[in-house]
């Protein structure tokens, strides 16, 4: 009952829309009720007051008094307590689809004063920071479920300082997307042999460390498959021996025809991470956008996957 009441007043409350950063909290845009606490104690010095009143108590009326206006300015306090907030930017590291994008919030404050117990939550996650003069930052966990561009949702500040009597409350919904890599397949097959340069086998480290180790794949020797780390992990892992280097390694969007459209990107996902592990040149070549370029390293990684995040849905490539 209560939640589609929630649900509106969200549609209501501000802002109603995405809005460009750095945003200011001021007083237009923070709410303040009363806690289950704060009602709780309420009742009781309201039955204060009426006994005091009853028995014309003049001391215990004094003394209901004080602690009323005590009440009453801690829900000044609770507002002060967001007032002059302002989130400068968000920023987060793509991740691929399936795991939590970190998603960090820097904040900054107009004054000197301190804030203390703010509450982030955005969906069923939630962090806690402070803030002093000098600003900071927390960082927040979301779900991610598919690939592409992901709108950053309608993210929520609120603190019950000082006394728990009142909580406050207010909006923030950063107009940008961060970028979600589709996730990899788990068991795919070797990429496409390198072509072009000369393609010598390097002795890499066979060692049981888990930087040596890599996921099994059907067709791996058993006698690869690193038994006690398999144990401690609880998946069959496998030691990586000698690999090919040097050679250059084209990744086309056809090699993966007969393929379902979007294990077709995490197929070629793999193979860009396969590509940068083994220490290869590798260029990506998708209809419709156009190709990157051979490369190596961290930036051809992101621009690799990124082309791929990007792509559209099924039925906007062709082939």
């Amino acid at each position: 009952m209560l939640e589609p009441l929630r649900q509106r007043f969200r549609r209501w409350a501000r802002p109603r829309a995405p809005e460009l950063l750095p945003a200011q909290i001021d007083r237009h845009r923070i709410y303040v009720l009363p806690t289950a606490t704060g009602l709780f104690f309420g009742l009781l010095l309201g039955t204060m007051l009426v006994g005091a009143l009853n028995f014309n108590n003049n001391p215990a009326l004094l003394l209901g008094l004080l602690i009323a206006g005590t009440a009453q300015a801690s829900l000044i306090a609770a507002h002060l307590q967001l007032s002059g907030i302002r989130i400068t930017a968000a920023s987060a590291e793509p991740v691929a689809a399936g795991e939590d994008i970190a998603l960090r919030l820097a904040m900054e404050t107009r004054d000197a004063r301190s804030r203390r117990g703010l509450r982030i939550d955005c969906g069923q996650r939630t962090a806690f920071t402070a803030l002093d003069a000098r600003g900071g930052a927390v960082e927040l966990h979301l779900p991610t479920s598919r690939r592409g561009l992901l709108p950053l949702p309608r993210i929520e500040l609120s603190t019950v300082q000082p006394l728990g009597l009142a909580r406050a409350w207010a909006y923030v919904w950063p107009a940008q997307s961060v970028l979600v890599y589709p996730a990899p397949e788990v068991t795919a097959p070797p990429a496409p042999a390198a072509t072009g340069g000369q393609t010598r086998p390097l002795p890499a480290r066979a060692g049981d460390e888990l930087h040596h180790l890599r996921d099994y794949r059907p067709g791996d020797a058993p006698r690869a498959i690193a038994w006690k780390p398999s144990a401690r992990r609880g998946a069959l892992l496998v030691r990586d021996h000698e690999q090919p280097r040097g050679g250059e390694l084209h990744l086309d969007w056809d090699a993966t025809i007969g393929l379902p459209y979007e294990q077709r990107i995490r197929r070629l996902a793999r193979w860009v991470d396969d590509a940068e592990r083994s220490g290869r040149r590798y260029a990506l070549r998708l209809p419709g956008t156009e190709s990157v370029a051979l490369g190596q390293g961290a930036a051809q990684r992101h621009q690799c996957l990124r082309a791929l995040a990007l792509l559209p849905g099924e039925g906007g490539v062709d082939g």
